[in-house]
């Protein structure tokens, strides 16, 4: 294997590289001991030339003491990766490790060997790269991984070097007996009595790997997370995935986005090995380092080749990446001018240094079979880790020579800057408050009080995720204070390159934006029928913060609100395509204490609830909103209970009432109070509900969720037993009542009308009627309930209409 640009050089350079490498050898003996490699580690002689001119750089700069200093921990980083590659495959195959390195009898294997193998073996030379960059500079960075599922390596050598959590530091150490309880905890599979994970170690990047920031597990999205997630004066190495390459094509744009007038420094760091799972990559398909090197230039960004094999090489790509931004900055008088954005291309062999390496095998079990049960399969394992195991005195030696900290006074790299983010609660200024009456757009209110609590927040970097249009959802204000991102702004159009809304046609790249920028406010909107392409992404935020919290480290970042709005019941005229209201209900069935689901029906509620959003941390509430002019009905008193409860009762008592009403959404809460008149006319009592929020009414699922809803008692005030209730919801009735099955009294009492999947080019009364919603079906659902006659309370007209008979404009009138 050639690195990507020592291949491209031409001969007489390529000779003149390695006569420069001989000489350096020749010349300083402890760059040749390092020069030498260790173990499966190799330095070609381009990565020797670039790290002997890098060392003597950083002792130029007085991050070294000495060219020895470096080269010494350059040596121990290369036992390191050894070391952890050797681990890595006893996490995958072992159950028994003997630091000694002997070979291991059929017993000490593992029944049914489990694990990311090639993967893990590829990601443990760039982690210990990161590491040891960290040591040379004295600089603890942050670090991403996109491929999470390649958690063995970051494991292993977090164990090796001592840069674990609490839950791993309880359990594991550098001795035989805590790393046999880790090989065994991998992938144990054992669950606790309360039906949790037993094992502090997963499949994929959890809330137990220090340093640990994603999951990972949804492949391509810390491609879009990377260059939105450093703030200025900080850096991030970001792991990536040729495989993941292929998922979200938004990741061809971070050049698009990152300025250093407010962004940190980024070094993305795409591992090449070429397969996927059970082939080559795309890339790999399409020409491999040469065209993908062609391609990101054509993208805006400045590749560099590196050797994937070899931490060294790595580093030194980390190192020229953000040198390449200094420079930059030094020739330009301290400020950056519009810089392509670097990007190494690590080449390597899937699964290299085991056997198996570079087949399909690679990618979970490398050997031909168990080692338990095959002496052919025990023979290359011990064979293999044979070439990768370092004395145990020389590994802690290394381990001292790396471990840098406290010389340097800098945090471990399970502390870095992104994994102990801890945002202060914002200025929230008051929300406006509409008169009652007022017909207002709930998302005018929204625009205006995000405004504000940006201008209230100037030390925190906002960002916007928009995949269409802001000002046809009333943003107006946001647009024009903080401006699409461009390069080139366009006169006359509200754009600037430092523009805060990011804005493209893909619903992952913009609601990554941010989710990415944990260190400042954030909002998104978009189309309730295009939201669910965000869910992928959702879904790893909500899950993974959910995980922190219960580990003891909830997060610090504020709580993100994503609106969804020209939603399915006001966006009749652009088809059934346009009317869609899968992803609030999907969300209902996550976790209610780690996401909202947040309906507010006027422009007072929804600016309080916007409001609300930012005073939390670490949560996401979906917001459905309106786009246009609804009466405003809550005032500011009753729009903080709401939000504090779930519910509200807008009109009625309901230990008093016949029948409840609930509704949920702005226009089902008015087609609710005309149903509602229509019945006290009849001569029913009714009360009516508003239900805001209604995962705090669910029966909760466990210890968390059953702090944030509502108890029985308080439930009750609501929905008093025996009482015939009736739901008009925003979504489908079948997810929603799925969701409140606690207060759910059955068929005889319990009804739900909603979206029922029709539609088409249809105004506001057309919807409504065609999905069987109108007021007067409401007042027809309730009289059934109460089995009393329609006809007390409807006309032979309306009753025609409903009944399918008649003309449906019968019904708009009242």
């Amino acid at each position: 294997m050639t690195c990507g640009t020592c291949d491209d050089l031409s001969v007489p350079n390529r000779r003149e590289i390695s006569q420069r490498a001989e000489q350096y050898r020749s010349r300083d003996a402890d760059f040749a001991a390092w020069a030498a490699g260790a173990g499966v580690i190799p330095h070609d002689d381009l990565t020797q030339v670039r790290i002997h001119e890098m060392v003597r750089v950083l002792v130029e700069t007085g991050s070294l003491p000495d060219t020895a200093t470096g080269y010494r921990r350059l040596r121990a980083a290369d036992m390191i990766a050894n070391a952890a590659m050797w681990l890595v495959v006893h996490m995958t195959y072992a159950k028994n490790v003997r630091l000694d390195g002997k070979a291991l009898a059929a017993n000490a294997f593992k029944d049914n060997p489990q694990g990311h193998t090639g993967g893990s073996l590829n990601m443990v030379p760039a982690y210990v790269a990161y590491l040891a960059l960290n040591a040379l500079d004295g600089r603890t960075r942050s670090w991403m991984m996109g491929q999470g599922h390649c958690v063995a390596a970051i494991d292993a050598v977090n164990l090796l070097v001592g840069n674990m959590t609490p839950s791993h530091a309880a359990r594991y150490d550098l001795t035989n007996a805590g790393m046999t309880r880790f090989v065994s905890d991998f992938y144990s599979c054992e669950v606790g009595p309360d039906g949790s994970q037993v094992s502090p170690l997963g499949s994929h990047v959890n809330a137990h790997t220090a340093g640990g920031i994603q999951e990972g597990g949804y492949l391509g999205f810390a491609e879009l997370h990377y260059v939105h997630a450093p703030l200025k004066g900080e850096r991030l190495v970001a792991f990536l995935s040729d495989g993941a390459f292929e998922e979200q094509r938004g990741s061809d744009w971070a050049p698009r986005w990152w300025r250093a007038e407010d962004c940190g420094l980024v070094a993305p760091i795409m591992i090449l090995n070429g397969r996927r799972i059970e082939q080559r990559t795309q890339i790999a398909q399409q020409g491999g380092e040469r065209w993908l090197d062609h391609h990101l230039r054509l993208n805006g960004f400045n590749p560099i080749g590196l050797d994937g094999r070899d931490p060294a090489s790595i580093l030194w790509g980390i190192y020229a990446i953000e040198s390449g931004y200094d420079t930059a900055a030094a020739d330009n008088g301290g400020s950056i001018p519009q810089e392509r954005l670097g990007y190494g291309i690590a080449e390597t062999t899937k699964g290299f240094g085991f056997p198996g390496a570079g087949t399909n095998r690679a990618h979970n079990l490398p050997l031909p079979g168990n080692p338990a049960t095959d002496a052919e399969s025990r023979r290359m394992f011990n064979d293999g880790a044979s070439h990768l195991h370092v004395p145990e005195q020389i590994l802690r030696d290394a381990v001292t020579e790396l471990t840098t900290h406290e010389r340097q006074n800098r945090p471990k790299e399970r502390d870095h800057p992104m994994a102990t983010r801890r945002i202060a609660q914002p200025d929230i200024p008051v929300a406006a408050v509409y008169p009652l009456g007022e017909t207002v757009s709930p998302m005018t209110a929204l625009d205006r009080q995000f405004c504000a609590i940006v201008g209230a927040n100037p030390h925190l970097r906002p960002r916007v995720g928009n995949p269409d249009e802001l000002r046809s959802n009333r943003l107006d204000e946001t647009l024009d204070t903080l401006k699409h991102r461009v390069f080139d702004p366009e006169a006359g159009i509200a754009e600037s390159q430092t523009g805060g809304v990011i804005t493209a046609l893909n619903e992952e790249a913009v609601v990554c934006a941010a989710l990415g920028n944990k260190g400042g406010i954030n909002l998104v909107v978009t189309y309730e029928a295009f939201a669910p392409k965000m869910l992928g992404a959702i879904r790893q935020e909500i899950t993974f913060a959910r995980q922190l919290a219960a580990a003891g480290r909830p997060p610090g970042w504020l709580s993100v609100p994503i609106v969804l709005t020209s939603h399915a019941w006001e966006n009749a005229k652009n088809e059934i395509s346009h009317q869609d209201t899968t992803l609030p209900e999907v969300l209902l069935s996550e976790m209610a204490d780690a996401v909202s689901v947040l309906f507010p029906p006027d422009a007072t509620s929804t600016a309080a609830a916007l409001s609300s959003v930012y005073r939390s941390h670490g949560r996401l509430a979906v917001m459905v909103v309106p786009k246009q002019p609804v009466t405003s009905v809550i005032g500011a008193a009753q729009a903080e209970q709401m939000l504090a409860d779930g519910a509200a009762v807008v009109s009625g008592d309901p230990q008093k009432a016949e029948i409840l009403l609930s509704a949920t959404g702005a226009y089902q809460l008015d087609i609710c109070r005309v149903a509602r008149t229509r019945l006290e006319k009849g001569g029913v009592k009714s009360a009516l509900i508003y239900v805001i929020e209604p995962g705090r009414l669910r029966a909760p699922r466990d210890a968390r969720e059953a702090g944030y809803v509502l108890d029985d008692r308080a439930l009750a005030d609501f929905f008093p037993l025996g009482v015939p209730r009736l739901f008009v919801t925003h979504t489908r009735p079948g997810p929603f009542l799925g969701a409140l099955r606690r207060i759910d009294s059955g068929p005889q009492t319990t009804r739900a009308l909603g979206f029922i999947n029709h539609g088409g080019t249809l105004d506001l009364n057309g919807m409504l009627f065609a999905n069987r919603t109108t007021w007067a079906h409401v007042v027809a659902e309730a009289a059934d309930l109460l089995a009393r006659p329609i006809s007390d309370f409807l006309s032979p007209a309306e009753l025609a209409a409903i009944a399918g008979e008649g003309m449906p404009s019968a019904l708009w009138t009242d």
